[in-house]
């Protein structure tokens, strides 16, 4: 987060910087610490609806590829073991709770 910036403008900007989408509507879903043992690092969770198609704005040592899929591809993807980052794990299995 950028000083003075709350999770969820945060959330909204990313997904337009990484992405390429804007959102109508941005739901806080999940907040985690994924190493409370030696870091207070928390994650924010957001559910973002109605996306409207924009533009990516990443920066220059960013190399990242969008990857479109059906909301059952994803998880099976977790299922397979082809996703296996934590944040992106807990991040579908609670937005499949809700969806």
């Amino acid at each position: 987060m950028e000083p003075g910036e709350t999770p969820e403008q945060c959330a909204s900007r990313e997904l337009e910087e990484e992405t390429g989408y804007r959102c109508k509507e941005i739901e806080k879903i999940l907040e985690f610490f994924p190493v409370p043992g030696y870091s207070t690092e928390k994650i924010h969770v957001y559910l973002a609806k109605g996306l409207i198609n924009s533009k990516m704005h990443t920066e220059d040592d960013e190399k990242i590829e969008l990857e479109i899929m059906p909301f059952h591809r994803a998880l099976e993807k977790v299922r397979s073991g082809e996703i296996q980052d934590a944040k992106s794990i807990c991040a579908l299995y609670r937005a499949a709770e809700l969806i």
